[in-house]
C-alpha cells in the first residue's frame, strides 16, 4: 500500500531519543571503522536532537550525492552518517557481513545476496532506487566535445576491434568531425563496479557484437584500468585518447559520446536518464521493499537514454537497537524526500531525481523499518 506520509527533515527535530548506538541485526553494523574523506563533520551540527552514528559503505557513483545528503541530515538532526566509497561489490559484502547499518549499490542484490541479507537482517531488507544519473561515455580528445556513436561502434571500442579514433566506422558518423589518427585507449574500472555491470547490459542488450556475459568485473584483457570513479576519470584526464564509461556528474570537462537511440543520436541529461527508468517495468523479483528496476536499454524508447545507473540504498527492515533504527529510517526518508533528491541533483549536476510515483512507493517500503 503507498503512504502520503512524507516526513523529511522537519519531523527529525521533534524527536528525542536515548544516546549511544548499539550493532544492528549483526553485532558488528555498529564497529565504526567506515570512514574516509566523505566522513560528515559534525562540528557544526544543530537543529536536532537525534543523536548517534550509522555507517554505510558501498557504490563510489553516490560519493557526491551522499556528501549532500549526510552534512543536510546531520546539520538537521544531529545524527552522524558516515559514507565509505568502497564500491558496490564490496559495499554488499559488508553489508551482508553485518560491518555497515547500510550500503549503496549499482548492482541490485542477487536472489543469494537477498538471503544472506534476510538472514543477517532477520527480515527482507528494502532495496530502493534512490540516485539515478545517465552513464557517460567520456573520452579525451583535445578540441573535441562530442562524438556520435552507434550501440555495435561503442562495443568494438570497447571490446578493442576498433583502435583508431579515426577509424571509418567513426569518421563514418562524424562527417563534420576531423578525427584524429590516435589509437584509442579503453580505460575500466579495476575494481568490482554496479557501473561496469551497467554498462555492460547495455552493450549486451543493444548489440550483438557484445558477447561477454554482463557482470560487475570487467571481462577484456590488455586495457587500462583504475580503482573507482575518480580513479577512471583521472586516468582519462590524464590520457590523449583514453576512453572510459562513468558517472555522468564525475566526469567534468571530458568529451562525450552522443549513443544512437531510435535512428538519432543522443547525449546524455537527467531527463532523458529519468525517461528511461519510467519507460522501463519492475524485475520479476520485485516485492514492496524491493524496488529494483528492469531497465529497456536496447535504445529503442526514443528521447530516454539508455545507459543509466541505478544506485540502490539498501538497509535492513529489523534492527537491534530502537536509536539504529530511527536514524536509519530517518536518513533513508531524508534521501527519498523532494529536498533529499533536489539536493542529490544539486551537488552532482547530472543525476535525476526520481519521480513521485516512485517517492511514494520507496516512502512505503521505509515505514517498515523497526525495532526486532
Amino acid at each position: 500500500m503507498k503512504i502520503a506520509r512524507n516526513r523529511g527533515i522537519a519531523g527529525i527535530a521533534a524527536l528525542t531519543l536515548a544516546l549511544g548506538l548499539a550493532a544492528c541485526s549483526d553485532d558488528n553494523g555498529g564497529d565504526d571503522t567506515t570512514t574516509d574523506t566523505t566522513t560528515t563533520d559534525t562540528g557544526d551540527a544543530e537543529g536536532g536532537d537525534l543523536q548517534g552514528t550509522i555507517n554505510g559503505s558501498g557504490a563510489s557513483a553516490q560519493v557526491n550525492a551522499q556528501q549532500a545528503w549526510r552534512d543536510n541530515f546531520t546539520a538537521q538532526s544531529g545524527a552522524i552518517v558516515n559514507y565509505d566509497s568502497t564500491g558496490s561489490g564490496t559495499g554488499r559484502d559488508q553489508f551482508i557481513a553485518g560491518e555497515v547499518h547500510y550500503t549503496g549499490t549499482d548492482s541490485m542484490l542477487d536472489e543469494e545476496e537477498i538471503n544472506l541479507a534476510t538472514e543477517r537482517c532477520g527480515s527482507e531488507p528494502i532495496e530502493l532506487p534512490l540516485y539515478i544519473s545517465p552513464i557517460a561515455i567520456a573520452f579525451n580528445l583535445d578540441g573535441i566535445d562530442n562524438v556520435n556513436m552507434s550501440a555495435d561502434v561503442i562495443a568494438q571500442v570497447f571490446n578493442g576491434d576498433i583502435a583508431e579514433w579515426n577509424d571509418p566506422a567513426i569518421a563514418d558518423l562524424n562527417a563534420d568531425i576531423e578525427l584524429p589518427a590516435l589509437p584509442i585507449i579503453p580505460v575500466n574500472r579495476a575494481d568490482d563496479s554496479g557501473t561496469t555491470e551497467n554498462f555492460q547490459q547495455y552493450l549486451a542488450e543493444a548489440s550483438d557484437l557484445w558477447t561477454y556475459e554482463p557482470s560487475d568485473t570487467w571481462p577484456v584483457t590488455g586495457t587500462q584500468s583504475a580503482e573507482q570513479t575518480a580513479g577512471v576519470v583521472n586516468l582519462v584526464n590524464s590520457t590523449p585518447g583514453a576512453i572510459t564509461y562513468a558517472d555522468a556528474s564525475q566526469i567534468g570537462d571530458l568529451g562525450t559520446v552522443a549513443v544512437e537511440v531510435a535512428g538519432e543520436f543522443l547525449e546524455y541529461s537527467p531527463e532523458a536518464a529519468a525517461r528511461i527508468v519510467d519507460n522501463s517495468a519492475p524485475t520479476e523479483h520485485a516485492t514492496d521493499r524491493i524496488l529494483t528496476v528492469d531497465l529497456q536499454r536496447d535504445g529503442s524508447v526514443e528521447d530516454a537514454y539508455p545507459i543509466v545507473l541505478i544506485s540502490y540504498l539498501v538497509a535492513c527492515t529489523e534492527y537491534d537497537d530502537a536509536n539504529t533504527a530511527e536514524i536509519v529510517k530517518e536518513y533513508f526518508t531524508y534521501m527519498a524526500s523532494a529536498e533529499g533528491q533536489d539536493a542529490a541533483a544539486a551537488a552532482n549536476g547530472g543525476n535525476a531525481p526520481i519521480s513521485d510515483d516512485l517517492r511514494d512507493q520507496a516512502m512505503a517500503a521505509i515505514e517498515q523499518i523497526q525495532t526486532n
